[in-house]
Protein backbone atom coordinates (compact mmCIF):
# COMPACT_ATOMS: atom_id res chain seq x y z
CA UNK A 1 0.00 0.00 0.00
CA UNK A 2 1.26 3.20 -0.58
CA UNK A 3 0.60 6.08 2.57
CA UNK A 4 -2.19 7.89 1.17
CA UNK A 5 -4.06 4.02 1.37
CA UNK A 6 -2.41 3.16 4.38
CA UNK A 7 -3.68 6.15 6.15
CA UNK A 8 -7.01 5.73 4.59
CA UNK A 9 -7.26 2.01 5.53
CA UNK A 10 -6.07 2.42 8.92
CA UNK A 11 -9.01 4.95 9.07
CA UNK A 12 -11.13 2.43 7.91
CA UNK A 13 -9.79 0.16 10.87
CA UNK A 14 -10.74 3.10 13.44
CA UNK A 15 -14.23 3.56 12.05
CA UNK A 16 -14.75 -0.28 11.96
CA UNK A 17 -13.43 -1.21 15.41
CA UNK A 18 -14.59 1.62 17.23
CA UNK A 19 -17.89 2.55 16.04
CA UNK A 20 -19.80 -0.94 16.72
CA UNK A 21 -17.90 -1.22 20.28
CA UNK A 22 -19.07 2.47 20.97
CA UNK A 23 -22.86 1.35 20.06
CA UNK A 24 -22.69 -1.73 22.10
CA UNK A 25 -21.49 -0.06 24.97
CA UNK A 26 -24.18 2.52 24.81
CA UNK A 27 -27.12 -0.42 23.80
CA UNK A 28 -25.99 -2.55 26.70
CA UNK A 29 -25.72 0.16 29.40
CA UNK A 30 -28.92 1.57 28.13
CA UNK A 31 -31.10 -1.57 27.14
CA UNK A 32 -29.46 -4.31 28.06
CA UNK A 33 -28.93 -5.31 24.53
CA UNK A 34 -26.06 -5.45 21.98
CA UNK A 35 -25.78 -3.53 18.42
CA UNK A 36 -26.57 -6.58 16.39
CA UNK A 37 -29.56 -7.71 18.62
CA UNK A 38 -31.03 -4.57 18.25
CA UNK A 39 -30.13 -4.04 14.93
CA UNK A 40 -32.06 -7.75 13.82
CA UNK A 41 -34.95 -6.80 15.76
CA UNK A 42 -35.15 -2.90 14.30
CA UNK A 43 -35.11 -5.03 10.58
CA UNK A 44 -37.80 -6.99 11.91
CA UNK A 45 -40.11 -4.34 13.37
CA UNK A 46 -40.26 -2.65 9.65
CA UNK A 47 -41.47 -5.95 8.25
CA UNK A 48 -44.94 -6.70 7.52
CA UNK A 49 -46.17 -8.49 10.42
CA UNK A 50 -43.04 -7.94 12.04
CA UNK A 51 -41.50 -11.59 10.24
CA UNK A 52 -38.65 -12.42 7.54
CA UNK A 53 -37.51 -15.86 6.21
CA UNK A 54 -34.01 -16.40 8.38
CA UNK A 55 -32.01 -16.39 5.18
CA UNK A 56 -33.50 -13.06 3.72
CA UNK A 57 -32.99 -11.65 7.80
CA UNK A 58 -29.23 -12.69 7.56
CA UNK A 59 -28.74 -11.15 3.94
CA UNK A 60 -30.26 -7.56 5.58
CA UNK A 61 -28.21 -8.25 8.82
CA UNK A 62 -24.89 -8.77 7.13
CA UNK A 63 -24.28 -11.79 8.91
CA UNK A 64 -24.00 -15.47 8.78
CA UNK A 65 -27.13 -17.61 9.13
CA UNK A 66 -25.05 -19.90 11.78
CA UNK A 67 -24.70 -16.33 13.52
CA UNK A 68 -27.64 -15.06 13.24
CA UNK A 69 -29.31 -18.46 14.24
CA UNK A 70 -27.44 -18.02 17.32
CA UNK A 71 -28.85 -14.43 17.95
CA UNK A 72 -32.35 -15.38 17.36
CA UNK A 73 -32.31 -18.47 19.47
CA UNK A 74 -31.07 -15.54 22.32
CA UNK A 75 -33.79 -13.56 21.62
CA UNK A 76 -36.12 -16.31 21.47
CA UNK A 77 -35.17 -17.24 25.18
CA UNK A 78 -35.79 -13.80 25.95
CA UNK A 79 -39.22 -13.47 24.82
CA UNK A 80 -38.44 -11.11 21.92
CA UNK A 81 -39.24 -13.38 18.68
CA UNK A 82 -39.66 -16.95 18.07
CA UNK A 83 -39.16 -18.72 14.73
CA UNK A 84 -41.92 -20.01 12.84
CA UNK A 85 -42.10 -23.32 10.07
CA UNK A 86 -42.84 -22.00 6.55
CA UNK A 87 -45.66 -23.94 5.27
CA UNK A 88 -44.85 -26.59 2.57
CA UNK A 89 -41.05 -25.26 2.34
CA UNK A 90 -37.87 -25.51 3.96
CA UNK A 91 -36.37 -22.88 6.44
CA UNK A 92 -38.21 -20.74 8.82
CA UNK A 93 -38.99 -16.76 9.37
CA UNK A 94 -38.16 -15.14 12.81
CA UNK A 95 -41.12 -13.76 13.87
CA UNK A 96 -40.55 -10.30 16.59
CA UNK A 97 -42.76 -10.82 19.43
CA UNK A 98 -44.99 -8.08 20.96
CA UNK A 99 -42.27 -7.92 23.79
CA UNK A 100 -39.70 -7.97 21.15
CA UNK A 101 -41.00 -4.71 19.44
CA UNK A 102 -41.41 -3.14 23.09
CA UNK A 103 -37.82 -3.55 23.70
CA UNK A 104 -36.92 -2.37 19.85
CA UNK A 105 -39.06 0.68 20.22
CA UNK A 106 -37.63 1.37 23.65
CA UNK A 107 -34.26 1.65 22.96
CA UNK A 108 -34.00 3.20 19.65
CA UNK A 109 -34.93 6.63 20.61
CA UNK A 110 -31.43 5.96 22.54
CA UNK A 111 -29.75 4.54 19.61
CA UNK A 112 -30.28 7.02 17.53
CA UNK A 113 -28.88 9.56 19.62
CA UNK A 114 -26.21 8.38 19.64
CA UNK A 115 -25.72 7.21 15.99
CA UNK A 116 -26.26 11.23 15.29
CA UNK A 117 -23.41 11.73 18.03
CA UNK A 118 -21.37 9.58 17.23
CA UNK A 119 -21.43 9.80 13.22
CA UNK A 120 -23.90 12.16 11.67
CA UNK A 121 -23.68 15.40 13.89
CA UNK A 122 -20.10 15.95 12.50
CA UNK A 123 -21.14 15.50 8.67
CA UNK A 124 -23.03 18.44 6.60
CA UNK A 125 -25.41 17.14 3.84
CA UNK A 126 -22.99 16.78 1.14
CA UNK A 127 -20.32 14.76 3.82
CA UNK A 128 -23.46 12.76 4.51
CA UNK A 129 -24.22 12.09 0.58
CA UNK A 130 -20.33 11.32 0.11
CA UNK A 131 -20.47 9.06 2.63
CA UNK A 132 -23.30 6.94 1.26
CA UNK A 133 -21.52 6.80 -2.18
CA UNK A 134 -18.58 5.86 -0.55
CA UNK A 135 -20.10 3.04 1.33
CA UNK A 136 -22.28 1.87 -1.47
CA UNK A 137 -19.04 1.50 -3.53
CA UNK A 138 -17.06 -0.21 -0.51
CA UNK A 139 -19.71 -2.92 0.20
CA UNK A 140 -19.93 -3.51 -3.61
CA UNK A 141 -16.41 -4.23 -3.37
CA UNK A 142 -16.34 -6.17 -0.84
CA UNK A 143 -19.67 -8.42 -2.29
CA UNK A 144 -16.90 -8.24 -5.48
CA UNK A 145 -14.19 -9.86 -3.71
CA UNK A 146 -15.92 -11.95 -1.34
CA UNK A 147 -17.61 -13.80 -5.14
CA UNK A 148 -13.96 -13.80 -5.66
CA UNK A 149 -13.43 -16.10 -2.58
CA UNK A 150 -11.11 -13.40 -0.50
CA UNK A 151 -11.81 -13.43 2.69
CA UNK A 152 -13.80 -16.78 2.98
CA UNK A 153 -12.72 -19.82 4.48
CA UNK A 154 -12.08 -23.35 2.59
CA UNK A 155 -9.96 -21.75 -0.18
CA UNK A 156 -6.41 -21.39 0.61
CA UNK A 157 -4.85 -17.76 0.08
CA UNK A 158 -2.59 -19.17 -2.57
CA UNK A 159 -5.17 -19.58 -4.86
CA UNK A 160 -6.85 -16.28 -4.81
CA UNK A 161 -3.91 -14.56 -6.78
CA UNK A 162 -5.54 -12.82 -9.53
CA UNK A 163 -4.99 -14.13 -13.08
CA UNK A 164 -2.39 -11.49 -14.78
CA UNK A 165 -4.35 -11.09 -17.65
CA UNK A 166 -7.73 -10.19 -15.73
CA UNK A 167 -8.91 -6.98 -15.70
CA UNK A 168 -11.71 -5.33 -13.59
Amino acid sequence: MNPQEQRAWRTLIALTTRLPAALDTQLQRESGITHFEYFVMALLSEEPDHRLQLSDLAQKANASLSRLSHVVSKLERLGWAQRMPLTGRRGAQAVLTDAGYRKVSAAGPGYLECVRGLVFDGLDADQTEQLLTLGETLVAQLDKGMTRGLGRSGRPSSHLALDPTESD
